[in-house]
Order: structure tokens, then sequence, then C-alpha cells
């Protein structure tokens, strides 16, 4: 049976998530990060990880989706299946479980919200290599294991170098009111709305 745990469980889809939000636990105290091992997650590992948080007991799953691996199929059919599956709140009261699982999206990768830490682009990226050159232009940063165990905490070193959590918020819901303004579906962020919500609940 599971027990009920007013916590909220983040699933990253690989490394980069894993230590970010990881980096968090200090501003965000009740914090579970999955996995504990970081590596790729495909979409049957993801959901596998989901009903693993849901048996546990988890009040809420966060899914920390990477848009830029869904631009074609099978994963975009995929993702969409998953997303659907988990559209309403997974009720049984009987085992003690009510869960609400929200996946927040970013394109093309998480790197575009560390970006927003320093300034705002709307400007599409061919490939994850451009944004990469883009953030390198505010702050030294590397898409490597070793880089994030150097930094000894991703969001501590960005504000080390003069970013902001908050600038990031407001630029990432800035990206998010465009795209429904203008239905570009490139560089925006869902991770400022993840943050109130972590700000607001947890």
């Amino acid at each position: 049976m599971g027990k009920l745990r007013q916590t909220v469980l983040i699933l990253g889809e690989g490394p980069t998530e894993f230590f970010y939000f990881k980096s968090l636990c200090d501003e965000f105290k009740r914090l579970t990060i999955k996995p504990d091992y970081p590596k790729h997650t495909n979409m049957k590992e993801l959901e596998a990880k989901i009903e693993e948080g849901i048996a546990v007991g988890f009040s809420h799953i966060f899914c920390i989706i990477d848009m830029d691996t869904k631009d074609a199929e099978p994963e975009r059919s995929q993702y969409q299946r998953l997303k659907s599956k988990y559209a309403k709140p997974i009720n049984k009261p009987k085992k003690g479980i009510f869960c609400q699982v929200d996946f927040f999206e970013t394109h093309r990768c998480t790197e575009l919200f560390f970006l927003y830490y320093f300034r705002y682009t709307a400007r599409p990226y061919d490939n994850q290599d451009l944004l990469l050159k883009d953030l390198n232009l505010c702050v030294d940063y590397k898409k490597s294991i070793d880089f994030f165990s150097k930094v000894k905490g991703l969001h501590g070193y960005f504000l080390r170098n003069k970013g902001s959590l908050d600038t990031a918020i407001v630029n990432a819901n800035r990206s998010v009111e465009e795209r429904q303004n203008d239905g570009r579906e490139y560089t925006y962020s869902e991770l400022g709305r993840l943050m109130a919500r972590l700000k607001e609940d947890f």
C-alpha cells in the first residue's frame, strides 16, 4: 500500500535535469529527485518511473521534458500518449494514493532555462550546439557529468556568475506567453511555471 507523501517527485530525462534540480534542494526542501543514477531516459522508462512514484505514494510527479527529441516519430506519438494517460489525477483512495502528474516542456532543452538566468531570447535554434554557444557567451558551461560535479551545484554556479532564478522565471514565462500568442513551437520553457508551483506548494 502506498503512503501519501506531500512531496514532489521530479523526473528528468537525463543527467542535466538531475544535477540541476538536485542543486535546487536547498531552495525547495521537499524535493525528491530521480533517478538516483542519471542516464538518458526513453518514454517507456519514464512511464515506469512515473508508475513507481505513484505506487510509493507521491502526491505530485513533475516530468521535465526536452522537446527537441519529440520533434519526430516515434518519440512524438509516445510522448503524446504518455501525456494523455496522466491527463487526470490518479485517485486510488483504498490504497491511500492521490497523484497529479504534470509535464513541463522546454524547446530545445533545459539549457534554454539556464540561458534565461542571464538573458531572454526567442531565436530558433537548429540544434543544441547553437543554444550551448549562446549560453557560453553568458557563463562557462559544459554539458557533462564531470562539469556538473565540478561546479558543485548548477543553480549556485549560475548565481555566482550573476545569473538569477527570478530572471529565468520571468523570461521563461515570457517565452510561453509569446508561444501562445504567435503559435511558435520553438524556443520556450515551461520551467518558470514549474518554479512557481514549487514556490507556492513546496
